[in-house]
């Protein structure tokens, strides 16, 4: 008795085997008829069993399954493609991968337009969804997971993007790619053309001309700070500062760490520690404006005002068309204004000290002035405008008052 169950049990196995293969088949030739709806009928079946599909045809099913489901159901023809590449990796029969890596790379394609589209059309929801779609679909491409990472984090899901950027970091993601440019010939633009190879061609097909390659810079810093300003806006303040110090630690002298730091600490409205790290930063790259700006507004912020009229002016020494630095020159210079009304106001009965306060004020307006006019000549705004004409008319320049009040009317409308 217990062969004959033995016996029949071996013939049904052999039944559901001639099935699986029977229906795989089927939804091939589905497939190649272009009908989709009939493949993932016959696909959704094997799918509640598809684990007790037999090894040898589970390539040829993964293959049909990412066919049929394709860009209708981006995540399972995912899924389908990469465990039909992994089994065919392991088992040194590529039968499939060659005829699927071109329809995968497809699928890529076609998410990723789509997750730019959403990107540049500020849906950061659907895009951060997307990238983490094409970093499934080719996990070698992590600039994918960085993507998702960062529209995450614009559409304030930080969450999510804290754990996007804490997986990049694990895995030592830099970003660092090398571009191979070239000149083309007919618009005399530089151009990237992707490939070192594809470079070497067109170039000596005489498209292009001057090739030179670019490596651009790593996005490890730009991770660490935003790990960090993620866990700022959590709370975290001891873990985000640990996070930057970690990598700080390992790329002491990375400008790029000591600056995002020092942003930090801003935000933590610690404002010493940041001119501690921008005083780092300097004996690092003693030739960068921006850096001595940035003392300024630390320096002006805790009413240090003379040090930052010192740090304006040498950030205005290293780039000399520094639109903010003489703006914020001005307002340094300025300052002092308030204790001077203060104190007008105060003795407006006693004319003698009226006046000589009136005359303090007018110098200090006569020393602001060129800083006010020449960041107003190298970025013109209403702030600048508005200041420039209250000082004319202090100052009694009633034609350069009269000149400046017609733009400040026409900014105004």
């Amino acid at each position: 008795m217990r062969k004959q169950i033995l016996a029949l049990t071996l013939g049904l196995l052999s039944i559901a085997t001639f099935a699986q293969k029977k229906e795989i088949r089927a939804a091939g030739k589905a497939l190649k008829k272009n009908n989709f709806k009939e493949a993932k009928a016959i696909i959704g079946k094997l799918e509640a069993n598809e684990a007790a599909i037999e090894e040898k045809y589970k390539a040829q099913y993964y293959f049909v399954k990412a066919g049929a489901y394709g860009k209708s159901n981006v995540d399972k023809a995912a899924a389908a493609y990469n465990k039909l590449l992994e089994l065919e990796k392991a088992s040194g029969k590529l039968k499939y991968t060659k005829e699927a890596q071109p329809k995968l790379n497809a699928l890529i394609q076609f998410v990723y337009e789509n997750a730019v589209k959403q990107y540049s059309a500020k849906d950061f929801k659907k895009a951060k969804n997307n990238f983490l779609k094409i970093y499934k679909l080719s996990p070698k491409d992590t600039i994918y997971l960085y993507n998702a990472a960062v529209s995450a984090s614009l559409d304030k899901d930080y969450d999510t993007s804290l754990k996007y950027y804490l997986n990049l970091k694990e895995m030592g993601y830099t970003g660092i790619t090398t571009q191979y440019l070239a000149v083309n010939v007919k618009t005399g633009k530089v151009e990237n053309l992707g490939t070192k190879a594809n470079q070497k061609a067109m170039v000596k097909f005489g498209q292009y001309k001057e090739p030179t390659t670019k490596t651009t810079p790593s996005k490890q810093p730009d991770i660490i700070k935003n790990i960090g300003y993620i866990y700022v806006s959590q709370g975290k303040t001891e873990k985000a500062i640990e996070a930057l110090n970690e990598a700080r630690k390992a790329n002491p002298k990375d400008i790029n760490l000591i600056l995002n730091e020092a942003q930090m600490y801003i935000k933590l409205d610690k404002m010493d520690k940041f001119g501690e790290l921008m005083q780092e930063a300097i004996k690092i790259d003693p030739n960068n404006p921006t850096l001595f700006y940035n003392l300024g507004v630390v320096n002006q912020t805790v009413k240090k005002i003379e040090e930052a009229k010192k740090y304006y002016l040498k950030a205005i020494e290293l780039k000399p068309d520094y639109g903010d630095a003489y703006m914020n020159l001005a307002v340094a210079t300025l300052s002092g204004e308030k204790e001077i009304v203060d104190e007008m106001n105060a003795n407006f009965s006693n004319e003698k000290k009226y006046n000589e306060l009136q005359k303090k004020q007018r110098a200090l307006y006569k020393e602001a002035l060129p800083y006010l006019e020449k960041a107003d000549s190298i970025k013109r705004s209403i702030d600048t405008v508005r200041t420039l004409m209250n000082i004319y008319d202090t100052l009694e320049m009633t034609e350069k008052a009269d000149k400046i009040r017609a733009v400040y009317k026409e900014m105004r409308k």
